[in-house]
């Protein structure tokens, strides 16, 4: 995420395509280390391709992610009143789901894809 990020900072600085001495120099200015090979794979990957044309494909794949606030407001009713053990154990159940789910490191997508 360091290597992305200074990448971004390049290109909102003002460099059309930011080369790989422009990323190093902005993670050296802040302390940070990076490995070149990681460099040289995100800008293999966003070459020839329009930034905003990236971020908003990235919002669309990031769209489909669930964001876990199901069990929230499964639970949420439970609080009122009597409603008792049969809404936590059926939160209990989605929670249990939903961890299962999550479990894929990749969440099925590639951000450059």
């Amino acid at each position: 995420m360091k290597v992305v990020a200074a990448y971004l900072l390049a290109a909102l600085s003002g460099k059309a395509s930011p080369t790989s001495a422009d990323v190093k120099q902005i993670l050296g200015s802040v302390g940070c280390e990076s490995e070149d090979s990681q460099i040289e794979l995100l800008l293999k990957e966003v070459s020839g391709k329009d930034l905003c044309e990236l971020i908003a494909a990235g919002r669309e794949k990031l769209a489909s992610v669930p964001s876990g606030g199901g069990v929230a407001m499964a639970s949420a009713p439970s609080a009122g009143g009597g409603g008792g053990a049969a809404p936590a154990a059926e939160a209990k159940k989605e929670e249990k789901k939903e961890e299962k789910e999550e479990s894929d490191d990749d969440m099925g997508f590639s951000l450059f894809e």
